[in-house]
Order: C-alpha cells, then structure tokens, then sequence
C-alpha cells in the first residue's frame, strides 16, 4: 500500500508520514528510485543527494506535526543546500558544498521536507540552456531558468520544488512542462543564498504538479492561509492577450479567448485590460533594469571567465553596461508608477489572467523560448501562479498565469483553483 504514496497529494504524503502509515525513508527512497530511473531521458539533475535516507529517517524520528514531514524537494541549482556545490549551470563556479543552506531552503527542511538533490538550471540562471527535456516531448524545451525543477514536476518524479524568477524564469518553464507555479512577491522572502541576476527582480518560485499542491505548500512556507474558506475574495477577472509583446500561437489565442466562457461558468465577471501601454513600456523597461544589475552582479564573473561563457551571457553585461545609471534610474521610477495605477485599475478584487508564454514549448533543446510575457509583471513585483491543465492537440501544456497584487495572494488562487477545474475538464484545444 505505501508504493503509492510518492504520488498522492503533498498533504496526504504528509500525513501519512506523520501517522506512520509510511515512513519518511522509505518515501524518500521510492522518489529516489523514480528520479534515477527516469532521468537518463528527462535529465532534470545535475547532483543528488547522498544524506537524502539519512534526511529522511530523521524526520521519522522528530516528534510532532510537519506540514511536510518525509515530502522530497528538489532544489534548482542557483539556490545553496549545505553538503552540495552551488554551480550555477556553469563550469566556472566553485565545486566545493556549500557550507550551510539558504534560509527558504532552512524553511523547508524545518517543515519536514527530505531534499533529493540539485536540479538543472540555465548558465547563471539566463539564456544558455542545460541538458532537461521536455517532459512531454524530449525534442521540445523545457524552458529555463528552472528547467530541472519544472521537468522533474512535470513529469510526476518529484512532487515540489524550488525555482527562481528574475524575467520568465519559473513561468516559462511551468508553462511548457504542465506544472503549477508560484513566482513569490519581489522582496517577499529572503534570497541569502540564491545567486540572482538582478537584485530588483529576483524572486523564489515554487512549483507543484497542482494548483492544491501548491497553495498547501505555500501556506506551509509563509505560515498564512492565503484563502478564507468560504469567503470570496475575487469580483472580476482582468484577460490579457498579451499586448502584442509576441506572437502568440493559435492554440494560446484560442485558449484566451475562451477565457470569459469558462470564468463565467464559476459566475466570475470578466473585462478586458486596458493597459497596453504601460504593459509594452514595462517590458521594455525590464531589460533596461535587468541588464544594468546583470552587468554588476556578473562582472567579476566576466572579467575572470569570459572565454568560458556564453555569447548570450556576454551580450547581456555588455548590453548592461551600455546602460547609463539615469536610464536604470527613470525605469525604476517609472515601474513605481505604473505599479500605482495598476493598484488604482484592479483595486482589491480583481486579478489578470493571461498567456504564461506565447504557445507550447518550441522544437529545439538550443534555446529556452521566450520570456517576454513575463517582463511586465516581474518588474513591478507581483505574485504569479501559473496555471496547468490545458493542453494542444499534440498533448503539449499550455498555461496560463494569473497575476495580481502583493498581498493579494487569495484572489490568485481562488482563480486558479476555478481555472485549473475548468481546464481539466476540457484540456484540448484545437490547432
């Protein structure tokens, strides 16, 4: 009976543990079985953990409730975990262990979760891509920067992990691999020990393979119910269509458009956004930002290995010294405005819904897809679930991201919980 249990619901794994329906280890090992047996295709980690039984039976031993006690994590390789090396999906980074954890990665373990290993990222967490497939179709991306973490859940090996966000770094790949994920609120939580890009934009995202997975996990790690049971928190639902930022697929447009059907059939009101302008300025915005904090963050990095990094990589610092500190300046400033009367626009119950990335994942493992939907959002530091359920008639995932307001994190999840039923009982759509 306790083979199942890897694959129930994060709450359910929890609470078998704890009643001693299955232990911790042996959960622990049945996960660990399935990521070595899949991971010759998937190729989703780049470092496992040797002390992940030993992790385990010491949570069997700890007495007391833990929301996610015996549950195992997979962490992405920017983030650091004590006894294994933080590489950055680069060469040129140091191979010793960290010496002690990053404090979200602290939180988890005080929760009760057994970290299996490191999971692969893209080059500094930008452009150049690891060796994860698809989960869905192995000639397809799985996106980046937190490819090995969205792979890994998308395929069912591993039921939570962490990724971060700094332009559509946990969107993107959430998206193309049919996970649900959550890109935390800028400044929301401690990033000691997670090696960003852009002190202005880094985030710590979290992924699950459902949208009740996730809000149980991130009420566990903020220590606050993100939804009043029973209560309504959303009057009306915002769609977006993208703004023109990029094509978008057939499948994506047709996914949107059926938008209003289907949040009206949970009697949610929906209207269009009217505010495309600040949208496309915002986004590009964002790599003005990003770029000018890239090239400071990285410039030892450049001026010690450049012959070992990406032309990308280089391109990027090279853009960002370009950047004069008055322009970095003004797109701040103007982020702060837009982020005002983006406030005024929704108010308190209202949310946006819209595409995650432009299609499904793109053929090729050589590039990541783009991440330009995501810009808009991530600079002005709002909280993102994307949600799964939806797929092409091809069985790639689409997704869809709901975004909304700092400390509006219940209205993001009373829509996506509604969004991901609704999608999952009609998940094709047609080319």
């Amino acid at each position: 009976m306790s083979s199942a249990y890897w694959k129930q619901p994060i709450s359910e794994q929890a609470t078998a543990v704890h009643e001693k329906v299955v232990s911790a280890e042996i959960l622990a090992e049945q996960v660990r079985e399935e990521i070595v047996g899949t991971d010759t295709d998937l190729r989703a980690w780049v470092e496992l953990s040797p002390a992940v039984v030993d992790e385990a039976r010491r949570q069997d031993g700890i007495p007391g409730r833990r929301p996610l006690r015996g549950v195992s994590l997979g962490v992405k390789d920017l983030i650091d975990v004590e006894g294994l090396p933080t590489r950055a999906g680069s060469p040129v980074t140091s191979s010793s262990p960290a010496g002690s954890d990053a404090p979200c990665v602290s939180r988890f373990r005080d929760l009760g979760a057994v970290i299996q290993g490191k999971t692969v990222t893209t080059e500094f967490g930008y452009f150049s891509p690891g060796p994860t497939r698809n989960p869905h179709h192995p000639g397809h991306t799985p996106g980046g920067s937190s490819s090995g973490s969205a792979a890994a859940v998308g395929a069912g090996v591993i039921p939570v992990a962490l990724g971060t966000q700094t332009a559509g770094s946990l969107t993107r790949p959430a998206a193309y691999c049919g996970a649900a994920g959550m890109v935390l609120a800028h400044g929301s939580t401690d990033l000691s020990g997670v090696s960003g890009l852009s002190e202005s934009l880094d985030s710590l995202g979290i992924l699950t393979r459902d949208i009740a997975d996730l809000q149980y996990v991130y009420t566990a790690f903020t220590g606050r119910s993100p939804i009043v049971p029973g209560r309504s928190t959303v009057r009306t639902v915002v769609v977006w269509g993208g703004s023109d930022l990029h094509p978008i697929d057939p499948a994506m447009a047709d996914l949107v458009d059926r938008l209003p059907d289907l949040l009206e059939r949970a009697d949610v009101e929906t209207r269009a956004l009217e505010y495309d302008d600040h949208v496309r300025t915002l986004a590009d915005d964002h790599v003005t930002v990003m770029s000018h904090e890239a090239a400071e963050t990285l410039d030892e990095v450049v001026r010690n290995h450049a012959a070992a990094l990406s032309p990308a990589l280089l391109d990027l610092v090279d853009a960002g010294r370009a950047v004069r500190p008055d322009d970095h300046a003004a797109a701040l400033i103007r982020r702060d405005r837009s982020r005002d009367l983006l406030a005024e626009t929704l108010g308190d119950h209202t949310v946006i819904v819209g595409p995650a990335a432009p299609g499904p994942a793109p053929s090729g493992l050589d590039a990541t897809g783009s991440p330009v939907l995501s810009r808009p959002w991530q600079l002005l530091g709002c909280p993102v679930v994307v949600v799964p359920g939806a797929t092409t008639d091809s069985g790639m995932p689409l997704g869809l991201q709901v975004i909304g307001l700092p400390g509006r994190e219940s209205a993001l999840f009373e829509v996506a919980a509604v969004l991901e039923n609704e999608l999952r009982s009609h998940p094709v759509v047609p080319v």
